[in-house]
């Protein structure tokens, strides 16, 4: 029988007559071929073991998606809390599983809506939050113990966890009921998003109460859904994304420990948002790449002894970034395959963008069809009927090694800068995916890279049906009013006092999340809140030494 090395160089002999007839195109980062040559020395127990077992690199549950699939959302937020209640309503009564609630600019940066800064942004990229009010009517006719809710929430994550948990008391549901996540991730907003509040550090505190709150009293919360995908989607590479938000994560990890919370008490609340990119093979390696990294670090690092604190709990959102204006209809099939490969990739929930999200507010109908893509996947075409099936891929399997390999080495380099916040300090993350950002673009402006409808098959034919949504600039006008007339009718009294009582504990060492809940009840504004927060921990400005 011939020996798959001397099988390996006789290919190559005929590769090269092949290739001075048809010579190959440059732009791959793969070889040409994957062997068993690629995976040799591989211990399966070692490398990936069972579903639902260390080091999780085949799911992180026993029967994955035969058993339960995962969560289907659609992020949406736009304008006022009842007009974005309408969408959820709709959304809910389409099949979607749980929510995925988009805030406004104003809201991410803790501002009210009739502050100066906040003019022409009210209700434009999410819906606007001022105060309980609002998100009472935001979950109006929404039971929160019968969905899951992400927000998409950094800076003011606190109050706005504090605001659910109020609703919640209202409607008459326990905290212990609640299910979901605040994204709470407050470092990648320094390297790739920009909507931070407060200093590093005072923010870091926030984090960590918010970790020790929970575990206490929210035990089914995920207290923070480290941003992956920010950092993918600010540029960087699929490497990257995982090296960043470990890096990240791993600071948050510090600084919980360092104030006196165990690692298996807080970790099950850890979960992630990761993007799902065009390259279907490197992402489904990348998120098995990631679980098996994630529970090594827990388990090597930090001594984590409980499966749930090991394991890589994953929510996608298929990127953005890479959709074109240009023929937005064939962003249909990207999304498609986007998501096709996180569900073989293993996730726990996901969001599709809508193909029209390079022009405008997704649109009913564009919102409905992403919806679509989900269940279609779910349903029909038998990905989910066995778990984990490209293991055994030479190919995937050589991938996953390189992906972890290399994220690994980039975690070690940040390691020894001093962490996390070193690097950010130093400007190394963001060099970084600069510098991927840069070479990524210029491969599609030379040509490099395909892009069909841009740089390759373009034609006139780019244009969309003319329903685009557009933003209302009567929105802030109504929001506004709605705000004044809750402050007219609430105690103020009792406003003073809770705002009184939360700065003391912001100056002092208690978990602010008590105070936080009791303000937010008062129907004290997020300006406000965040304003007495901003008297104690002052306020960031970019390019300030943290």
């Amino acid at each position: 029988m011939r020996d798959i090395n001397d099988g390996m160089k006789e290919y190559e002999e005929k590769v090269k007559k092949a290739c001075e007839r048809f010579p190959e195109r440059k732009e791959f980062r793969a070889k040409r071929v994957y062997t068993p040559l690629d995976v040799q020395g591989n211990d399966y127990m070692e490398k990936l073991g069972f579903p639902g077992e260390y080091p999780f690199t085949r799911g992180v549950q026993p029967t994955m998606y035969r058993g339960r699939l995962w969560t289907m959302r659609a992020y949406a937020g736009f304008a006022t809390a009842e007009e974005t209640n309408a969408r959820y309503k709709y959304l809910l009564g389409a099949g979607q599983t749980g929510l995925s609630v988009a805030m406004d600019l104003p809201t991410q940066i803790g501002l009210d809506s009739d502050d100066p800064l906040s003019h022409g942004e009210v209700g434009k990229v999410g819906v606007a939050i001022d105060t309980l009010a609002d998100m009472e009517k935001l979950f109006d006719g929404i039971p929160l113990d019968k969905v899951s809710t992400s927000m998409t929430i950094n800076g003011p994550a606190a109050v706005l966890l504090a605001m659910y948990v109020a609703v919640a008391e209202k409607q008459g549901v326990p905290p212990e009921k609640l299910r979901g996540t605040i994204q709470n991730d407050i470092l990648k907003e320094y390297i790739a998003r920009g909507t931070y509040i407060f200093p590093p550090r005072p923010s870091m505190r926030l984090v960590t109460d918010t970790f020790a709150y929970c575990s206490q009293n929210i035990p089914k919360w995920n207290t923070i859904s480290v941003g992956a995908y920010h950092i993918r989607e600010a540029g960087a590479s699929d490497v990257q994304e995982i090296a960043f938000a470990f890096s990240n994560a791993i600071a948050y990890i510090e600084a919980a420990i360092k104030a006196g919370q165990h690692v298996d008490k807080f970790a099950p609340g850890i979960s992630w948002i990761f993007t799902a990119g065009l390259d279907f093979f490197y992402e489904i390696a990348k998120f098995r790449a990631a679980r098996r990294l994630w529970a090594k670090l827990m388990k090597e690092r930090f001594g984590a002894t409980v499966a749930k604190a090991m394991m890589l709990r994953v929510h996608v959102h298929t990127a953005g970034s890479v959709l074109t204006a240009q023929q937005p209809l064939n962003n249909v099939a990207r999304i498609t395959w986007q998501a096709m490969s996180a569900v073989l990739g293993g996730i726990q929930s996901m969001a599709c963008c809508a193909y029209d999200e390079a022009l405008s507010l997704p649109t009913e109908e564009s919102a409905t069809l992403a919806l679509r893509t989900q269940q279609l996947i779910a349903y029909e075409s038998g990905v989910t009927e066995t778990i984990d099936p490209m293991a055994g891929s030479y190919y995937v399997e050589a991938l996953t090694d390189r992906i972890e390999r290399e994220a690994e080495e980039y975690i070690h380099r940040i390691d020894e800068m001093g962490g996390a916040v070193a690097a950010i300090e130093k400007g190394y993350m963001q060099g970084e995916m600069a510098a991927h950002a840069y070479k990524y673009q210029k491969e599609i402006e030379d040509g490099t890279r395909t892009v069909i409808g841009v740089n390759k098959f373009a034609d006139d034919n780019s244009k969309i049906k003319d329903d685009n949504v557009v933003a209302d600039l009567g929105v802030a006008e109504r929001q506004i009013a709605h705000t004044n007339a809750v402050k007219a009718r609430r105690d103020n009294a009792a406003v003073q006092k809770s705002l009184a009582e939360l700065k003391k504990a912001c100056e002092g060492d208690e978990n602010t999340m008590p105070y936080l809940i009791n303000a937010v009840k008062t129907y004290a504004t997020l300006g406000e809140i965040c304003g007495v927060m901003k008297e104690v921990f002052g306020e960031y400005q970019g390019g300030n030494a943290f």
